[in-house]
């Protein structure tokens, strides 16, 4: 990576919001390749990540490689490099309506999206998720039980879950960022600093195996509630900290799939605490893991809308749309200060790109 291509280093979502806001939607075409070689080794050996950054930047770079072969202006290209992220997104997470809108949503720390590549990421995104399906077959990522919202009383224990994300949050974006500064000014060669991490994460993953790699297996447990309230605090907190040392070292991963699962995990503990307290009011614990997923993610990368979405397609799940809309409103609202992605422009007017 730091040979060929250093800007595949990392998650990868913020260099393609950079390369949108401030480069006129420029990536070189060795990104995309350099990208996916790294994610396969880092992810395959037990690094805890996600494929949702690299696939973004991945998409990126192809949006971006098509409009420059095409002569197209920095305003197509920069709709293509969209157009790539959400066709990316939306097929690897079987997703495609949440793959464009996240695509639009989370260039912006505000509530706003980039609304002229909604119709074209939406288009793309539908086409690879269809080529996709075909090859590794239909259905959603997770298999979630038929939960429904009938009890109003059962928001104040989403109430409860919101502000525990909202803080879980807080905590992981300065964890992450402090674990980068830290390598990052570390007096040695680049290439060196993904492999202490490595080591760390092994570490880590010797007392905890359960925080290594993608970890969806453990959100499907939580789901079916098949893991208990310790093993979950747990995974949360494990999976905190190999994130931090596999991405934050400059190993290539995604920060969406460790958001899903430490979201998962929480809600998971918090579902169950409720339910052995309050039983008549939280029946299925299960449920809390679904909007505890959606919950974290938009603490921790200000996209509220397009993760009520994102979860409910992932899980197959449309009956928490309630909940998930208060919990996700008030998780981002809590942590609007905070932010995975430090690219990310505040608003429209304050991107280069307008």
């Amino acid at each position: 990576v730091y040979r060929f291509a250093p800007e595949a280093a990392g998650a990868g979502n913020d260099a393609a919001i950079q390369a949108y806001h401030n480069n006129e939607g420029l990536i070189r075409a060795r990104v995309p390749l350099v990208k996916t070689l790294a994610t396969v080794v880092t992810l395959t050996t037990g690094g805890s990540g996600g494929r949702e950054g690299p696939i973004a930047q991945i998409g990126a770079g192809l949006g971006s490689l098509l409009a420059t072969k095409l002569n197209l202006s920095p305003r197509e290209r920069r709709i293509l490099l969209a157009a790539g992220i959400a066709a990316g997104v939306g097929s690897i997470f079987r997703a495609p309506l949440a793959g464009a809108l996240f695509a639009a949503e989370f260039l912006y720390r505000d509530p706003e999206f980039e609304y002229e590549i909604i119709i074209p990421a939406g288009m793309a995104s539908v086409v690879a998720y269809c080529l996709f399906c075909m090859v590794f077959g239909w259905g959603s990522l997770l298999q979630s039980p038929d939960f429904t919202f009938r009890n109003p009383l059962e928001l104040g224990p989403y109430l409860v879950l919101a502000f525990a994300l909202a803080g879980a949050g807080a905590v992981f974006t300065q964890m992450f960022h402090a674990t980068t500064r830290f390598f990052q000014g570390l007096n040695l060669p680049d290439y060196l600093k993904p492999a202490i991490g490595g080591i760390l994460t092994g570490a880590v993953g010797f007392f905890l195996p359960h925080t290594l790699a993608f970890g969806y297996g453990y959100a499907q447990k939580a789901l079916t509630e098949e893991a208990a309230g310790p093993f979950l605090l747990s995974l949360a907190v494990g999976k905190m900290i190999t994130t931090s040392f596999s991405i934050g070292s400059g190993g290539s991963g995604g920060l969406f799939g460790p958001s899903i699962v430490i979201g998962a995990a929480i809600g998971g503990a918090v579902g169950q605490s409720f339910h052995q307290v309050l039983p008549e009011i939280v029946g299925s614990p299960g449920a809390f893991v679904v909007v505890g997923m959606a919950g974290f993610f938009a603490a921790v990368s200000n996209t509220p809308i397009s993760t009520i979405i994102f979860v409910s397609e992932m899980t197959n799940s449309y009956h928490l749309l309630l909940p998930s809309l208060l919990v996700c409103s008030v998780a981002y609202l809590a942590t609007r200060r905070y932010t995975i992605f430090k690219s990310q422009a505040w608003r429209r007017i304050d991107s280069p790109a307008h």
